[in-house]
């Protein structure tokens, strides 16, 4: 089985990702598999453009848990998509030092639903489960990845509305 740990940067993929693995799972992070399709490097937006169809066509089935903001476009039997409150996001990012059109696109796309709505696009409903991070633990949400996977948490989705804060980044 393959799992995906999904989310805006900030949520806090990583450091689940080192969770479940503390806790004895496999877990691939995706950032170490992209190089080979790297498209370009956009210096304003200190991020790399990923051919993301060539990625996902040769990236080889994994066991375990993938990380990373792509995650949902792979193959997975579930999905979680984490998620964190815009204004709690943009302090994270800040503390990354990402700069200021970077910080206010991924609060745009936190905002909207950027990535929850592509993992409803690529995966049935039913194997989609959205977590908000924003004041919970990691180690709660690490167990509530574990019942969502050993199907004994249902899949939720659809129940974060940041739209408030689309009329703050105007």
């Amino acid at each position: 089985m393959m799992w995906g740990i999904t989310g805006t940067p900030g949520t806090g993929k990583s450091s689940l990702a080192d969770e479940l693995a503390a806790r004895g799972y496999p877990v691939l992070h995706l950032s170490e598999t992209t190089a080979p399709y790297i498209i370009e490097q956009d210096a304003a937006r200190q991020t790399a453009v990923i051919d993301e169809e060539r990625w996902v066509a040769k990236l080889s089935p994994f066991a375990g848990f993938v990380e990373g903001h792509l995650a949902h476009l792979l193959p997975c039997d579930r999905v979680v998509v984490l998620r964190c409150r815009p204004d709690v996001l943009a302090l994270r990012l800040g503390k990354r030092r990402y700069p200021p059109e970077k910080i206010r696109e991924n609060l745009e796309a936190e905002a909207l639903d950027g990535i929850l709505i592509e993992a409803l696009e690529e995966h049935p409903p039913e194997h989609v489960l959205e977590l908000d991070t924003t004041y919970r633990s990691i180690s709660e949400t690490a167990d509530r990845i574990e019942d969502f996977i050993h199907e004994k948490l249902p899949p939720s989705h659809g129940t974060t509305d940041w739209s408030e804060f689309l009329e703050h980044m105007v």
